[in-house]
């Protein structure tokens, strides 16, 4: 039998491993250096509360992606058209709590509503042309943006960044009050300093007239999906207990098919036949410090390639390639989850929610004087997710760092209180109504768009050099991919494998490429 050896236990290494399973004779033994299952895409679990790290929305244009979720975790009864958020399942929820002991697999429908708070006031997000956002920008903002965006229209700027490719969709004041101050939160570098195919990727048919076209389509078209720009979708599925319920259960059936799972196993060295330059075993570090040499026929990473690259053993690597793969830059992440009594802030939209609460999934934090970047109301993601569901509100604190800065660096203790400040800094929470709290840290969360990031074509040509090494995923690829993306290359990578075709790795670098956009997060 022969055997493939995949470096990650998030989205593109399971559903690499899954597909492995059901369309080869080949079996995978998946290598994840940490004790969670998902990646970036696990659910961390503290006291009963369950927190969605970075959050992920379950919606792909990709009907390969949507079906293969709704194989894994079909949707559970579709609540009223109108009644997506307080629904009657909601309302008994609230009474009698989770079962997690119980396995379910099944998703909910969720209402996506993400909003933008800036000047201690909320506007939509994306940015919507409603009566509200222009008496809360106020009439001078609202003229230089109006202006801004007709001077834009006429006057475009060469896309050498992501500062150009925003100004030339929105204006320069709309890029200032809305893109400037959080772009820079998220990656620590000026939007001037980013390159615009970061643009290209996450954002890329999202413009003023893309609003203005889906407010034509809400008030007077026909509504369909396959036309509506992904950042303006208003209904996404979600596992009851997080995206890494599924990835858990996917896991789970890895292994009854006959795959392995390895946790805190370490890729820490690749071993490549000098003749013919292909993999023959993969080196692993366990916790203890243990190593142990897995042969195999195929390897495929998730893994980093700033990791990858010198893990490579046996081959002569070019200097050039070794020092551009030691430069690539990513950002670091950190949750703080706080459960409070309540939060200040109410609920002044049209949309129903249980006990008048907010009915976002997402808050984007825009205010100057806060580092906090974004903000998750855990409740609104599942009811499931929250021990407490009717009396508490679980709400996540999304902080982006560097792993070796002051903020990643900070004790857990003094960052929580830090958190906790900050939010009654702005008016969304009372610290007394603090109950609980908890602090994760993610490395490596988000390739970034710079430094050496434009020279990764050098590294990308001498790794596809090595027929049977496959790089797939968010930081396989050094891309910032969605859920639905990683997913996608590892499609790719099983057909490659499958149909014997491994020296042309083109398709999977490909995916995310696309003028069509997918998105799941």
């Amino acid at each position: 039998m022969k055997i493939a050896v995949i470096a990650g236990a998030g989205p593109a290494g399971l559903t690499a491993a899954y597909e492995l399973l059901k369309q080869t004779d080949i079996k995978p033994i998946v290598c994840e250096k940490t004790n969670a299952i998902g990646g970036i895409s696990q659910t961390v679990e503290h006291h009963g509360n369950r927190m969605d790290i970075g959050g992920h929305r379950f919606f792909s244009k990709s009907d390969q992606v949507m079906n293969w979720w709704e194989d894994v975790m079909p949707l559970q009864a579709k609540p009223s058209k109108d009644d997506i958020l307080l629904n009657e399942t909601e309302k008994e929820f609230a009474k009698v709590g989770p079962d997690p002991e119980k396995e379910d697999r099944t998703m909910l429908l969720r209402r996506r509503v993400s909003r933008i708070f800036f000047l201690r006031k909320f506007f939509d997000y994306p940015i919507s042309m409603k009566k509200e956002t222009f008496l809360n920008m106020g009439f001078v903002r609202m003229m230089r943006a109006g202006f801004g965006y007709l001077w834009a229209c006429v006057h475009k700027l060469p896309e050498t960044s992501l500062e150009n490719f925003y100004i030339n969709r929105f204006g320069r004041p709309l890029y200032e009050m809305f893109f400037e101050d959080y772009t820079t939160k998220v990656w620590g570098v000026h939007p001037s300093k980013l390159g615009a195919d970061w643009g290209s990727q996450r954002v890329k048919g999202l413009s003023i007239i893309a609003v203005l076209k889906d407010m034509w389509r809400k008030n007077f078209g026909k509504k369909d999906n396959a036309e509506v720009e992904t950042s303006l979708i208003e209904q996404f599925i979600y596992p009851k207990y997080g995206p890494g319920q599924l990835w858990e259960t996917v896991a789970k059936d890895i292994e009854k098919m006959g795959g392995e799972i390895r946790l805190e196993s370490a890729v820490t060295g690749v071993m490549v036949n000098g003749k013919g330059s292909m993999v023959n075993g993969v080196e692993i570090t366990k916790a203890d410090g243990t190593k142990e040499t897995i042969k195999c026929d195929y390897f495929l990473s998730t893994m980093p390639i700033k990791d990858l690259v010198p893990a490579l053993q046996e081959i002569e690597v070019p200097e050039e390639v070794s020092q551009i793969a030691a430069a690539l830059p990513y950002r670091d992440f950190i949750t703080v989850g706080l459960l409070v009594n309540k939060m200040k802030i109410k609920n002044e939209t049209k949309l129903k929610t249980y006990a008048e609460r907010v009915p976002d999934t997402w808050i984007y934090i825009q205010e100057r004087d806060v580092k906090i970047g974004r903000l998750q109301v855990f409740n609104n993601w599942s009811p499931y997710l929250v021990k407490d569901y009717e009396h508490t509100m679980w709400i996540g604190l999304e902080y982006f760092c560097t792993e070796g800065d002051a903020l990643w660096n900070m004790p857990a203790k003094d960052f929580i209180e830090m958190a906790e400040d900050e939010l009654a800094k702005i008016d969304i929470i009372n610290k007394e109504d603090v109950l609980d709290a908890c602090h994760v840290k993610i490395q490596k969360a988000y390739p970034a768009y710079y430094g050496s990031y434009y020279q990764l074509d050098t590294v990308r040509q001498f790794l596809d050099t090595i027929p049977n090494l496959f790089c797939l995923g968010r930081n396989g690829q050094h891309r910032y991919n969605n859920m639905d993306h990683s997913m996608m290359t590892a499609f790719e990578t099983v057909a490659h494998i499958k149909g014997g075709k491994i020296e042309d790795k083109q398709a999977i670098w490909n995916v995310n490429t696309e003028t069509e956009y997918h998105e799941s997060k």
